[in-house]
């Protein structure tokens, strides 16, 4: 059993990180990723930020769309999504403010994303990571990597699947 990736290809535009994202999900059967475990984040030249996760806004409430609102929320210091954060979302968010995100790979991506800039963020359960930035590489792009801790992924799939899936991580 791998450990769960988290990883972020920064492009120097913004819409590589969209086609990369529709590419991905085209290859989700062959990466074995699930489709919401992709999203775009785009920062216009003004500098503010857009998600997209599988071609809708974040915030219908899908386990996902909350770790990527609290993630990057989390990143960059801004509430992405205009998300209350009520008593369980701030739960969650204290599970993914210690889910032992490296600080180095937070550091690096806040560097990246600078304005007129998109990253691809992809978690990856059951992949090998080179195969998926094998995948992508045709879009070029700068790859930043970083694992989640045993616990910390454990933690994280029982906020996001419910506890069967917590267990079914440790195994």
């Amino acid at each position: 059993m791998h450990r769960a990736m988290l990883i972020a290809i920064g492009y120097d535009d913004t819409t590589t990180a969209v086609a990369a994202m529709e590419e991905a999900e085209r290859l989700s059967q062959d990466l074995v990723l699930e489709p919401d475990a992709l999203a775009a984040i785009i920062r216009n030249e003004s500098g503010k930020f857009k998600v997209i996760t599988n071609h809708h806004a974040v915030g219908g409430g899908t386990a996902y769309g909350m770790f990527w609102g609290l993630l990057f929320g989390m990143l960059f210091f801004v509430p992405v999504f205009g998300m209350a954060v009520g008593a369980g979302l701030g739960a969650l968010m204290g599970k993914v403010a210690k889910t032992g995100i490296d600080k180095d790979f937070e550091n690096r991506v806040r560097d990246m994303m600078q304005p007129g800039t998109s990253a691809l963020f992809m978690i990856l359960e059951r992949a090998t990571p080179d195969r998926a930035v094998e995948a992508m590489s045709r879009f070029g792009g700068t790859v930043l990597q970083t694992s989640l801790s045993k616990d910390a992924e454990a933690e994280l799939q029982e906020a996001l699947h419910g506890e069967n899936a917590a267990a079914a991580a440790q195994q």
